[in-house]
């Protein structure tokens, strides 16, 4: 155990009781479902690089995949946190009950909006705006540009939410934060372990 670690003992659970979808034979995997956007953060897939442009966007007699919290859970529990060598779903870190899927605020809107609760190892954990931040580029990156992404940091948990809500809920913050090298390498690491 690392001596300057905030929690040096969290909670860790099983990977076993984490929630998951359950299917009785594996199934093949649906080609390009995510392929065709365009990452939001593209520093994040090449290190400091230009985004690709993406044209294909669905048409408007399809209608859209239907994303549930459960596969929103499955984007972000496999995220290694920053101080320990586990995923952000065994730490606790986030929690199927905490993430909310609300609907387009208007009937002229099509954007809903993913909201997450980030609950901390620890009241005074120094990285939880570095977990909010992975948490969010993970989701913005992966989820089709319909859906807003809000992610939180939960009441109670941590001494400083209110400032690391401030900072996650900004958009001009978040993109400078992405553009700090060392920042997107922390970044990068944590999501190396997304499926």
């Amino acid at each position: 155990m690392e001596a300057d670690k905030d929690n040096v003992n969290p909670t860790i659970i099983n990977p076993s009781d984490l929630p998951s979808r359950r299917r009785s034979a594996p199934t093949a995997k649906r080609a390009g479902l995510f392929d065709a956007l365009a990452p939001a953060y593209p520093s994040l897939a090449d290190g400091l690089s230009s985004p690709e442009a993406s044209s294909s966007e669905p048409s408007s007699d399809e209608e859209p995949e239907e994303i549930d919290e459960q596969e929103v859970y499955d984007l972000i529990s496999t995220i290694s946190d920053p101080e320990h060598p586990l995923s952000l779903g065994s730490l606790g870190v986030v929690k199927l009950e905490d993430i909310a899927i609300l609907p387009p605020t208007s009937a002229r809107s099509r954007i809903s909006t993913v909201t997450v609760l980030v609950t901390p190892t620890t009241s005074a954990c120094s990285l939880t705006t570095v977990i909010g931040l992975g948490v969010k580029v993970r989701l913005v990156n992966a989820l089709p540009p319909r859906f807003r992404v809000d992610v939180r940091i939960k009441p109670g948990t941590s001494s400083t939410a209110g400032e690391v809500n401030k900072q996650l809920g900004d958009k001009e913050r978040v993109a400078a934060a992405m553009e700090n090298k060392s920042l997107v390498n922390v970044v990068n690491n944590m999501l190396a372990t997304c499926e």
